[in-house]
């Protein structure tokens, strides 16, 4: 065992006779973020879902800091893994800043009152996710961008050690995935191990590791910069885009072409 902050071995389940995820093992480690990419029905969320407990494999284990996810009690699991889901689940005529709230509810549990460090937690939330502005209005006035910005805010007021985001990039205008980039590095420089589902290639190829699944399995780990992570994204894809450097003021970057 690795001192990995969320460790997977053997992961597998089946869903509908089909084998969703399919032996995987992982390591997700403090002061990284990683990006998992694939095609339709890879296997992508359900493979997040498992690290986050929200399903229970059939195969395998999920250690959670060297310890048995399952055997986490709810509450101090919550504090320690904070998830933001496909299907964002927040509805109704709740304020802004109440939703974000939620994300504190671990710390000082249902029948606890938000204290200063609470609050504290919700503004800084607020304003990396550019919602401050926000704060006042009720979830069913906003915009599905803004929305999504709400429950990314409510996911990292928990501050928790361990990230998992299952396409936080929905909805969200380039400006705004730009920040959320900015973001998910700035938690990994802080210590944090981010793990997050990525439609986008090129946005993907912005973190430091890459997670490629096809067909249930882990097909390929490693850095953008890898010529052999880079060459195995391409054949999931089918050759629909080629990898390219681009040079930029910050340095090279990867980006997807489609292959018109």
């Amino acid at each position: 065992m690795d001192s990995a902050a969320l460790h997977a071995t053997g992961l597998g389940l089946q869903l509908g006779g089909r084998r969703v995820v399919d032996g995987v093992s992982i390591s997700l480690h403090a002061g990284q973020w990683a990006a998992i990419v694939g095609p339709n029905g890879a296997g992508k969320s359900t493979l997040l879902q498992l690290l986050a407990g929200l399903r229970l494999p059939q195969a395998g284990q999920v250690q959670l800091q060297g310890r048995v996810l399952a055997d986490w009690p709810a509450r101090e699991r919550a504090r320690r893994l904070a998830w933001l889901s496909q299907q964002g689940e927040a509805d109704g005529d709740i304020a802004v800043r109440d939703v974000v709230r939620l994300g504190r509810l671990p710390r000082h549990g249902l029948l606890g009152a938000p204290d200063a460090g609470d609050e504290a937690a919700v503004a800084r939330a607020l304003a990396e996710t550019e919602t401050t502005a926000l704060a006042a209005r009720r979830l069913g006035e906003l915009s599905g961008g803004e929305r999504q910005r709400v429950l990314l805010a409510r996911a990292l007021a928990v501050e928790a050690p361990v990230l998992l985001l299952d396409e936080p990039t929905t909805h969200l205008d380039a400006p705004h995935q730009r920040a959320l980039l900015r973001s998910l590095a700035a938690r990994a420089r802080d210590g944090v191990a981010v793990a997050a589902v990525m439609h986008d290639v090129t946005l993907a190829l912005a973190a430091d590791r890459v997670l490629v699944m096809d067909r249930g399995q882990l097909v390929a780990d490693g850095a953008p910069a890898d010529a052999a992570l880079r060459a195995a994204l391409v054949a999931v894809f089918d050759a629909a885009f080629s990898i390219e450097a681009v040079v930029t003021a910050a340095g090279r970057r990867w980006a997807a072409l489609p292959a018109l």
